[in-house]
Parts: structure tokens; C-alpha cells; sequence
């Protein structure tokens, strides 16, 4: 390769060669234990967060934290808690374990710190939602070892919301409505989501073609997201409307899709897993939006009311972040950019190698009798 060009490539990589580095997410600035991590679960209109800490060895700690400022909300005797949701008054709904490895359901707040919601009679329990009057969902085994679905209503004990004829249930979301849905088991042990209301009692929704279905969030209006088998054995992410489910796994149309949770005006959340890779999606305003998880959240939980996407992302350990939720996708146009420069550059080169080449035989310094020999002035 000629020597000039040689050296216009070698600027070119040095200089321009290199894309800006852009994320569509940022960092709450939760901080974890050294080698630790952090994860946002939920955030409300206030920018109030519940959110979980781990350290190196795998612990977690369920923390409030707002403006900066991080608050733990301890154990019921053992080492490890988690903060699952938060209402708009900044209650938290989670979990704390105890002394002798049991853990239980807990509500929290500033003032009176953490309380404990107890089990359906078993052993453990553990919360998933709360809404705004302080009703909480979650699940708790009971006295033959099974996990029931329960509801929690200021002071009193916890209701069973039973199955749908099989053994098993999980409580996953809950509205200001006193909604609530989530999973259980049929007669046949497949998983179905289900919606309960208390004049209704526990409603199955049914898949979409497939063998099992889980919801995990409702909205204001009645409007249910979670993840359903189609009949080709993937998973798709959908909306019910009360009516029937929509698949939005279709119209993303890549992958297994998971929603995790939606806000009062529609708008769904939730991740996408083709092979090893994952991405987050929006769906708003009839359209889905993906991130990859490179450049967007490695974990999507929560939508609030004001559009914050809430999760953590991922470089060499887990980070909790938000994005807005009409955050346009990462485009790295840095691979583009950097081909046509190259390309430019080697054209100039080119056309500066052929230039010299064609006319070397011009003589330069005007000393050259014109009148003489004027063929070896003509080009070669």
C-alpha cells in the first residue's frame, strides 16, 4: 500500500475511528457494596424507589430510596429483605427474612418502620404489590406446604384466594380497585393467569393457545399484562383488556416476550429473550419499542404514571436505572460513520496516486524549454 495512504488510514483510525459510547438509561446512583449490586423494583410518581442491594456473596437488603438518600428497611431477625412495590404515599410492600431462616411478608413505611403481615399457616410468606390504601398481594405457603395467593387489608389477616382447582398460587399485582391477579394452577397442575375481585372470586383468562399463562400487573382500569405459552411452545408477552388477550409477542415478533407491569394510561413494559440475548420493549400508543439490553435496561420491572421506566442495567454487575418510557433506541451509527470515512480516504488516496502517476513527467519549477520537447510534457 502506498505510504500516504498507509498514513491516512492510520489517522482515520486513530482519530475518527472510534464510536461514541451512548445509553438510553440512567444510573439512579443506588450504590451497592464493593462487587455488590442494585436493582430498582419500583418507582412512584414522587421518584420514590423500592429497591433491592446485594453484596458480594449473594445477600440482599430491601432499601427505600429518594433524592439520594438510601434507607434500609432492616430484617425480622435474619440477614436478608427485599422491597418488591411502592404506593404513592411511599409504602413499601416486600419481604424480610427471620432468625431461623423463615421469611414473611412485610409492609413498611418512615414512620412506623417494618410490619409483619404473617401466613396463610404455614411457614413463609412473601409480598409482591400493594396499592395506595395499603392493600397488599402476595403469596404464603399454608399448613400442607403449598403456596396459596393471599390478600392483606389494613388489620386484618391474610385471605386465601384459593386456585383455580389445582394446588397452586402466586398473587402478583393489585390495583386501587382492590383487583388482583396473578397465577395459579388448574386441575391438571398447568399454570393459568387469573383475575380475582371479591363479588367474582378468581377468574381464569385463559392462554394464548398454549398450556399455561401468569399475570403480573393491572392497571386503574381493569387492563392485565403478563406472559402467555402460544401454541408453538414460545412465550409471548400480552394485554388483556377484560374481554380477551392481545399478543403483543406477535407483534414484537422476535424471541420470548415477558410484560411485567403497565401504568394507568396503557403503556406495558417487559423483556425479550432470543437465545442469549435479551431486550427490553416499551408498548405505547399501539407501538412497541425495543432496547437491547447492551444500551437499554438488563432488567425491566415497573412503569409509573409519569412514563420512568425503572430496573437495572448491566456491566459487570447489576445497576439500577431508569429510562423514560418514549426513549428512542439506542442506533450506533459509529460502524457507518467509520466505513464511508474509510472509504472517502482511500478515493482521495486513489485519485492522488493515479493524479501523480498520470503526471509525473510535468516538470514544476517553469525553468523547462516549452518550446522544446513537448511530448514529455503530455501525459504518460
Amino acid at each position: 500500500m502506498h505510504r500516504n495512504l498507509q498514513s491516512c488510514i492510520f489517522l482515520l483510525v486513530l482519530f475518527g475511528g472510534e464510536a461514541a459510547a451512548t445509553t438510553t438509561t440512567h444510573s439512579l446512583g443506588i450504590v451497592p457494596p464493593a462487587k455488590g449490586g442494585s436493582i430498582a423494583y419500583d418507582m412512584n410518581a414522587a421518584g420514590q424507589v423500592a429497591a433491592v442491594i446485594q453484596d458480594e456473596s449473594g445477600g440482599q437488603r430491601g432499601v427505600f430510596f429518594e433524592n439520594g438518600k438510601l434507607i434500609e428497611l432492616g430484617t425480622l431477625g435474619g440477614k436478608d429483605s427485599e422491597a418488591k412495590r411502592i404506593n404513592d404515599k411511599g409504602e413499601i410492600i416486600g419481604s424480610a427474612s427471620k432468625k431461623d431462616g423463615a421469611w414473611s411478608a412485610v409492609l413498611y413505611n418512615q414512620a412506623s418502620g417494618m410490619h409483619e403481615l404473617g401466613t396463610l399457616g404455614g411457614t413463609n410468606s412473601y409480598g409482591t404489590a400493594l396499592n395506595n390504601e395499603g392493600s397488599a398481594v402476595g403469596f404464603s405457603d399454608i399448613a400442607s406446604g403449598d403456596w396459596h395467593a393471599f390478600l392483606y387489608k389494613n388489620g386484618e389477616q391474610l385471605k386465601d384466594l384459593g386456585t383455580l382447582g389445582g394446588k397452586i398460587s402466586y398473587a402478583s399485582g393489585i390495583n386501587n380497585m382492590g383487583q388482583v391477579v396473578g397465577t395459579a394452577t388448574l386441575p391438571d397442575e398447568h399454570r393459568h393467569a387469573f383475575f380475582y375481585e371479591p363479588a367474582r372470586g378468581m377468574i381464569d383468562l385463559g392462554t394464548l393457545g398454549g398450556r399455561s399463562s401468569s399475570a403480573t400487573a393491572i392497571n386503574d382500569k381493569g387492563v392485565i399484562v403478563g406472559a402467555s405459552e402460544t401454541a408453538d411452545h414460545h412465550w409471548h408477552a400480552f394485554v388483556y383488556d377484560g374481554q380477551r388477550m392481545v399478543d403483543l409477542g406477535a407483534i414484537i415478533g422476535r424471541g420470548d416476550s415477558f410484560a411485567t407491569s403497565i401504568n394507568s394510561a396503557g403503556h406495558v413494559v417487559g423483556t425479550v429473550r432470543i437465545g442469549e440475548d435479551c431486550m427490553s420493549f416499551v408498548w405505547r400508543d399501539n407501538k412497541v419499542t425495543l432496547h437491547y439490553c447492551g444500551k437499554g435496561l438488563f432488567l425491566t420491572n415497573a412503569i409509573n404514571d409519569t412514563e420512568q421506566v425503572v430496573g437495572a442495567t448491566y456491566d459487570h454487575g447489576l445497576n439500577a436505572a431508569t429510562m423514560l418510557s418514549n426513549t428512542a433506541p439506542f442506533v450506533d451509527h459509529g460502524h457507518v460513520k467509520f466505513i464511508n470515512q474509510i472509504v472517502l480516504v482511500l478515493l482521495l488516496a486513489g485519485a492522488a496516486v493515479i493524479y501523480r502517476k498520470r503526471y509525473r513527467g510535468i516538470l514544476l519549477d517553469g525553468s523547462a524549454d516549452l518550446g522544446v520537447g513537448k511530448n514529455r510534457f503530455l501525459p504518460r
